[in-house]
């Protein structure tokens, strides 16, 4: 009769808890990067890391599956974390910060409109300084002024679905809630603009939560959040803007402005600095990366 080792039992309980945490990666999926911008996942309820499981058999048992994962599965789910991080469509779940290609790579993103007054604008600074950048159009105005949804697309900018009317609290409501937000605004951009694909979703307030990110994933839009904020939509000044996108800035950062929400004039008068500073610097422009983790 063939003798089973403790050594072997407790290689056979590591593989057993190394899949099962993977498992739970590839089903939630985990984000790429640490969260520099506020754009994290939010769910409410659930206890942090390290405290005591609930009481009684289940509680315990989660407990120690939770330990075993720790000890034997820490090492294969870090090599394959960007991997599980994929939703089905191939879109990763991880929240994207970081502008495409290597080097000095630089992404513009712009929310909140499109606004009839501070679209026009900002595709004109644009266009002149040779910038493609990526808006982030909230689903009610897409579908108020779809004329301005057609301008970006035709000067060939990435469009980005924010929402049907950009609830912060989205993150609180049921998850038939956000997906109703995600997919209709989606819906409410590609009407206006039919044929020209939404690729990126971004939360209201950067309120991702896991389901929101997998539902956009699965719609074929990468979770988008950003590396560099100057709070321009709280009108600031011009001086503080500036400062804040011309200071120290991440590798490969992804900087968010807005056309739409209020009055813009600081943001058109500092993107129409910035964009010929970025290129000074030695800067290129690229969109949000996609398909990286």
């Amino acid at each position: 009769m063939r003798i089973t080792t403790s050594a072997a039992r407790r290689r056979r309980a590591g593989y057993t808890a190394a899949a099962a945490l993977l498992g739970l990666l590839a089903a939630a999926g985990s984000p790429a990067y640490a969260a520099t911008d506020g754009s994290v996942d939010r769910v409410p309820d659930v206890p942090p890391s390290g405290h005591a499981a609930p009481a009684g058999t289940a509680g315990a048992a989660q407990g120690a599956a939770h330990e075993a994962a720790q000890g034997a599965a820490h090492e294969a789910a870090q090599g394959a974390a960007h991997e599980a991080a994929r939703g089905a469509s191939g879109v990763p779940l991880g929240i994207s910060r970081l502008a495409e290609g290597a080097g000095r790579q630089v992404a513009i993103t712009i929310d909140d409109g499109p606004d009839p007054r501070w679209t026009p604008q900002v595709l004109a600074t644009l266009r002149k300084n040779h910038v493609k950048a990526t808006f982030c159009m909230i689903g009610t105005k897409a579908q108020k002024y779809p004329e301005l949804v057609r301008a970006v697309a035709a000067d060939g900018h990435q469009l980005c679905d924010h929402s049907v009317d950009h609830d912060v609290t989205m993150d609180h409501k049921p998850v038939a809630y956000q997906r109703q937000q995600i997919l209709e605004g989606k819906a409410m951009i590609e009407k206006a603009v039919p044929g020209v694909p939404v690729t990126y979703y971004r939360a209201p307030g950067g309120a991702f939560t896991p389901d929101s990110r997998a539902i956009a994933a699965a719609s074929g839009m990468r979770p988008l959040g950003w590396s560099v904020d100057p709070q321009d939509w709280s009108r600031p000044g011009l001086k503080a803007i500036l400062s804040a996108v011309e200071g120290k800035l991440p590798q490969q950062p992804t900087v968010l402005f807005h056309d739409g929400g209020g009055d813009r004039s600081e943001t058109v008068a500092a993107l129409k600095e910035y964009l010929p500073w970025l290129t000074e610097q030695g800067y290129r422009f690229s969109f949000p990366a996609r398909t990286a983790p």
